[in-house]
């Protein structure tokens, strides 16, 4: 009997120790949390339980790879792709409704060129003057605005035009011509004896030699579209725009003497020689065509 007992109470434990053990594991199990709630619109996903949030697509993708729009990369800033454009990087802020121009992201798209509003506006921007032409024909466009002749009238000049000859009409410059916005006189920005040339892939300009404080001269006419120390690798710097073909950079200031938006005639002092972010002191200058750096040699006069 005793043997008998025995065995009953150490099977009664091992039956007590296993529902107690069945009954910490499904106490330990977690219930399952559902944190897809997001603000931003939701798509279900096959898995249950979870919520996908669509990326949002960048501002202006819709518009890359297109001709005047700019994809934004690692490490651009507002300023640089105005200079690489020929912009002043003020106008790609408003073109694009930035209202802060140090938040542009990786991929962002930007147009980099005046938006078409009406064709006298295209004219102001191109430099393009166009000349009205004689014609029986009245253009839509100047109809509204111009008071149309009475009978009498239209007769009058009917008979006047058919005496006199037609005018001529001015001559369109064939393609690849010298235009007048490639009529800038450039004279060099300072006196110093020529330390680097100018390399594509090195040295996008010419570096010229001189002492600290040493003037600085605006090359042509133009407008101040940067004077600060915001583009890494030029120091305290000016960036002049003489019309829509032509920027110039002058780097590695001591001193800046105007301001943005400040009209400058060639000849100018628009800064004084240093050597911020330079190992020494010395002026960089580029001329800049369409935002593309070309060989001063080709638009300074010799020495």
């Amino acid at each position: 009997m005793l043997v008998s007992r025995s065995l009953v109470v150490k099977v009664s434990i091992a039956t007590a120790v296993l529902m107690l053990a069945g009954c910490g594991t499904r106490m330990t199990k977690a219930p399952v949390e559902d944190r897809g709630t997001s603000s931003a619109p939701s798509v279900a996903s096959s898995s249950p339980g979870v919520v996908v949030t669509p990326i949002k697509p960048l501002p202006g993708a819709e518009n890359a790879g297109k001709s005047g729009y700019y994809t934004v990369k690692a490490g651009d800033t507002l300023i640089r792709i105005g200079l690489e454009n020929g912009q002043a990087w003020r106008d790609i802020a408003r073109w694009n409704n930035l209202d802060n121009a140090n938040l542009i992201e990786v991929g962002q798209v930007l147009r980099v060129i005046p938006p078409s509003t009406s064709a006298p506006a295209a004219a102001a921007e191109t430099g393009v003057v166009t000349r009205p032409v004689a014609s029986s024909a009245v253009a839509p466009s100047s109809a509204a605005s111009t008071p149309k002749p009475t009978a009498s009238a239209a007769s009058a000049s009917a008979v006047a035009s058919a005496s006199q000859p037609a005018p001529i009409p001015s001559p369109t410059p064939a393609p690849g011509a010298a235009s007048a916005e490639d009529d800038v006189s450039f004279i060099w920005p300072a006196s110093g004896s020529l330390l680097a040339g100018f390399d594509e892939a090195r040295n996008k300009g010419y570096d010229i030699a001189g002492k600290a404080g040493d003037p600085v001269l605006a090359a042509a006419d133009g407008r101040v579209v940067y004077a600060g120390a915001g583009l890494r690798g030029y120091g305290n710097l000016v960036i002049l725009k003489h019309n829509n073909t032509f920027l110039t950079a002058y780097a590695h200031n001591q001193t800046l003497l105007v301001k943005e938006d400040q009209s400058v005639r060639r000849g100018q002092k628009i800064a004084e020689m240093g050597s911020t972010d330079s190992d020494r002191v010395k002026l960089h200058f580029e001329i800049r065509r369409q935002g593309k750096p070309v060989d001063p040699v080709r638009y300074l006069p010799a020495r």
